[in-house]
């Protein structure tokens, strides 16, 4: 379910528009228990811990938001679209950063083949690592600045 970024109050951005689909706890542990190969409503709100109700409505939003898909049927469960698959990324940085800042003990350890993995952003079109003082930004969106509204 795409939006236009204008109808957003404040800045009009993409990572509001995101926040708008996944930005409740609830949807983004949803997501990952669909992820994690946990695809009926039991074993969803068992391992996420929210509220029946509230994640019965999440489920309901990311559907109809094309992130999950859910069969016809009661046992059929939730799937990750494509759109769902694309959020294993942001999933894991959140992930790392929760490992370093917002838990005493990291409860996970994510490997690829026989060691930790340690990712790293790469740019797809030069090939080179990406560091944040390199990123620029180019405001698309006529009357704001990164200032903000008008000429800042």
């Amino acid at each position: 379910m795409r939006r236009d970024p204008s109808t957003l109050p404040g800045r009009p951005c993409s990572l509001a528009a995101a926040l708008e689909v996944v930005g409740d706890r609830w949807a983004l542990l949803a997501v990952r228990e669909v992820a994690y190969g946990n695809h009926q409503f039991s074993q969803i709100a068992r391992n996420t811990g929210a509220p029946r109700d509230r994640l019965a409505a999440r489920l309901k939003d990311l559907v109809a938001a094309g992130v999950l898909t859910k069969g016809p049927g009661r046992l059929d469960g939730y799937h990750l679209t494509d759109a769902g698959r694309d959020l294993g990324t942001t999933m894991r940085a959140l992930l790392t950063w929760g490992d370093r800042w917002a838990v005493t003990t990291p409860p996970v350890r994510l490997t690829h083949h026989d060691h930790e993995l340690a990712a790293k952003t790469v740019c797809a079109t030069c090939g080179e690592d990406v560091h944040a003082a390199d990123v620029g930004r180019e405001v698309l969106v006529p009357g704001w600045t990164q200032a903000g509204p008008g000429n800042g």
